[in-house]
C-alpha cells in the first residue's frame, strides 16, 4: 500500500521549520511522498491576516521545488468556503482507495486536535505523526497520543524532529520592521518574498474568514 504523508497549513509563508517537519516523517516512517497542501480558508485562523493563496501556493511551489518526495497539492485551494481536515481526507480516500494517507500536525495541533471539526472522521481515515515540539514536553506529548490513541480507537504516532525556532509569524513581523528573513526560509522563497513586496504593512489584507 501507497503511503502519503499530508503536510496542511497556511504556509503564510512556508520556511524550513515546515520542511523539516515533512522530511523528518518521510524517513522516520517510510512515506512514499508528501504533499504540501495549503488551505484556502482556515476556520481556525479568521483572525489571522493571510496574504492571497496564489502567492502562498507558489512559495511553496518554489520550496519544495528541489526534493523529489514533496508534491504539491491545490486540493484545498480549489474549494470554496472554509477549508476543513475531515473534508479533505473524506475526498482523498474516496479517489485513492489503496493509499494509507498520514496527517503530520505540529505538537500545537496535538493538544487542540479534539476542538477540531470531525476529529473522530480525521483518525479513522488516517494516522496522525505528530511532533514533539513547540516547547511542549516529550511526557506531555505521549500522553495526548495515548489518550487520542484509546479515546478514538486511533493510530497517532510521535513523530521525533529536531526543534528550531522559527514560524510564520516571526518572518511576517521580520518583513513589516524590513529586517532580514535570510535562513529562515529557502532562498527562492525569500527572493519572492522581497520581489513581490510581500508581508508590508500594505500588502496585508485580511483573511476572508
Amino acid at each position: 500500500m501507497k503511503k502519503t504523508g499530508i503536510m496542511g497549513g497556511t504556509f503564510n509563508p512556508i520556511h524550513y521549520g515546515h520542511l523539516l517537519l515533512a522530511e523528518s516523517a518521510y524517513n522516520q516512517f517510510d512515506l512514499d511522498e508528501v504533499l504540501f497542501m495549503p488551505s484556502k480558508n482556515p476556520p481556525h485562523k479568521r483572525e489571522l491576516f493571510i496574504i492571497d493563496e496564489a502567492h502562498r501556493a507558489e512559495m511553496v511551489r518554489l520550496a519544495i521545488a528541489d526534493n523529489p518526495h514533496f508534491v504539491f497539492s491545490g486540493e484545498e485551494l480549489e474549494r470554496e468556503g472554509y477549508t476543513y481536515t475531515a473534508d479533505t481526507l473524506e475526498i482523498l480516500t474516496s479517489r485513492e482507495p489503496d493509499t494509507q494517507f498520514c496527517f503530520i500536525i505540529g505538537g500545537d495541533s496535538l493538544m487542540q486536535f479534539e476542538s477540531w471539526r470531525r476529529p473522530e472522521t480525521i483518525l479513522q481515515l488516517a494516522c496522525v505523526l505528530a511532533a514533539e515540539r513547540d516547547g511542549m514536553s516529550l511526557a506531555r506529548a505521549k500522553e495526548q497520543i495515548a489518550h487520542l490513541n484509546r479515546t478514538y480507537n486511533a493510530d497517532v504516532r510521535l513523530l521525533l524532529v529536531p526543534n528550531i525556532e522559527i514560524s510564520s509569524h516571526d518572518i511576517r513581523e521580520r518583513c513589516m520592521a524590513g529586517r532580514s528573513i535570510r535562513y529562515l526560509t529557502p532562498e527562492p522563497v525569500r527572493r519572492y518574498i522581497l520581489e513581490h513586496g510581500l508581508y508590508r504593512q500594505t500588502s496585508l489584507e485580511p483573511s476572508q474568514g
